[in-house]
């Protein structure tokens, strides 16, 4: 039987100092993207909601919003330069679509509504290499469970690493999750990412090895 603790999933909250035009964001635009746990509690979406949990520099979060702007997204990411990266982007491209929680996603996915979500990236998570650290890593079955019941029949999970072992992380709890069923059909599936992808500064560091793609459905 397969056993997780929910421990906190990231490390650091903060990287080198900010430059002043994006602290400058991290002061006036977040204030107004900023997304609370009362507010989740009672979110009633009018259009579709995504979530992506640990946007990194927010390149793939601001991309999807663009190209869908009749889904409304929250990004979740507690690292700081992070999220002033995707404030960059929103003000860059007039994103509409997007707010932010900047703690736990495991907070954020335990206030949302039931059979809230229509698709859920989560996209090179950190891998926690170390075995005595793979308790913290973010995909459990605990958290499998209260994904599920925020997610619509139906729904995505999409998800990517280039830790191998990771991959068979995921891989062994996932599959032994009685409400996801794996998309793919041939390797291609799990060697190649998915339609509108856009490779991140981290996915080309990744390259170098060979990054996995997984997608499953809410069933």
């Amino acid at each position: 039987m397969i056993e997780d603790k929910p421990l906190r999933s990231f490390g650091r909250r903060q990287g080198r100092r900010l430059r002043t035009t994006k602290q400058g964001l991290f002061e006036t635009l977040l204030p107004e993207l900023q997304i609370s746990l009362p507010e989740v509690q009672n979110l009633k979406p009018q259009a579709q909601l995504w979530l992506e949990i640990g946007f990194g520099g927010g390149e793939h979060l601001a991309h999807q919003a663009g190209l869908h702007p009749e889904v409304q997204f929250i990004g979740c990411e507690p690292y700081v330069n992070g999220i002033a990266g995707l404030l960059s982007h929103i003000e860059e491209h007039k994103l509409a679509n997007i707010r932010i929680y900047t703690d736990d996603a495991r907070d954020l996915i335990a206030a949302l509504p039931d059979n809230s979500l229509e698709q859920v990236f989560i996209l090179y998570p950190d891998p926690w290499p170390k075995k005595r650290h793979n308790k913290r890593r973010i995909i459990s079955i605990e958290f499998l469970d209260t994904l599920a019941r925020v997610m619509k029949y139906g729904a995505e999970l999409r998800l990517a690493t280039d830790s191998a072992d990771y991959a068979a992380w995921m891989l062994e709890r996932l599959l032994a999750h009685k409400n996801f069923r794996w998309k793919a059909k041939t390797c291609d599936d799990w060697l190649s990412p998915p339609a509108e992808w856009i490779s991140t500064r981290y996915e080309q560091k990744a390259l170098a090895g060979r990054p996995t793609y997984l997608g499953f459905k809410r069933i």
